[in-house]
């Protein structure tokens, strides 16, 4: 059973579980994918993600990881201008080319959010895998019209409308499992690769695979030890892992239909009854 992104880390000792446990490092990144016996099923042995490292109960560090790969200021490459500057705010992290982007972010810190989720609601719209509301159960397009497009923390979640934005900010965990669930339904079976994004091996040879959901994208790495470095820099990876879902033919989820983004200026709740 999930709790927003749950995670269960029985069998893995040492590196793997450090990682797991802890931020990235280079200690850890240095250790990735020390050998394990290979797997003989290709079912996950960890099932999504990493602990959030305030509250251990509940997994939101990789749905606060900012996966696109531009900075939000000047549109440069992330990693053009040398590493990333890393910055979190209200549980969302933002990544700059260069620290000078900061002191602009925070000047107008809600034009920037809007820049943002605009960018998120486009780069996760094709990946998003239901037609349903998660928190009415009411069909996305149907007689509460077009469908609300909603940042939560970095994921694009879609409502029925914006009423049911107060529900999902009142129990996420309950709401994010459910969309992590149909996107596990929707990803795994047509996984287009057979290796690890990160580490190039072949999943099954370090042991069972690991299972993460990032920027409402399934990915499966090789072992535990390679969290670190999909966290560190999301956007390499998910490139890669678009390039396969593209070269597979195959398509991650069906079209999704346009929505309307919600620019977090109201959220009304009388539109129906939950």
């Amino acid at each position: 059973m999930f709790r927003f992104v749950m995670i269960s880390i029985v069998g893995l000792t040492g590196a793997a579980a450090a990682s797991l446990l802890g931020p990235p490092s280079n200690q850890a990144s240095a250790q990735c994918c020390k050998r394990a016996p290979a797997s003989t099923s290709n079912e996950p042995v960890v099932a999504l993600g990493a602990f959030d490292e305030k509250d251990k109960s509940k997994t939101k560090s990789l749905a606060t990881v900012y996966a696109l790969d531009t900075c939000p200021i000047s549109g440069e490459k992330l990693g053009s201008m040398g590493e990333p500057v890393v910055k979190t705010y209200d549980e969302r992290e933002v990544r700059f080319c260069c620290s000078g982007c900061v002191k602009d972010f925070e000047a107008d810190k809600a034009a920037h959010w809007k820049k943002i989720d605009e960018q998120i609601v486009k780069q996760q719209l094709a990946y998003y895998p239901s037609d349903t509301c998660f928190v009415s159960g009411d069909k996305l397009g149907g007689e509460m019209g077009e469908p609300v497009n909603y940042v939560w923390r970095n994921r694009l979640v879609r409502l029925c409308c914006k009423g049911c934005i107060k529900d999902l900010n009142a129990e996420p965990d309950k709401y994010m499992s459910k969309l992590d669930e149909a996107i596990i339904a929707k990803q795994r079976d047509k996984y287009p690769l057979q290796t690890c994004v990160v580490s190039g091996e072949k999943l099954g040879s370090m042991g069972k695979p690991v299972e993460t959901i990032i920027a409402n994208r399934l990915v499966r790495l090789c072992c535990a030890d390679c969290l670190p470095k999909l966290k560190a820099t999301p956007a390499t990876y998910l490139a890669k892992l678009n390039e396969a879902w593209k070269a597979s033919g195959e398509k991650a989820v069906p079209e999704a239909p346009k929505g309307k983004s919600d620019d977090h200026k109201g959220h009304d709740h009388g539109d129906h009854d939950h």
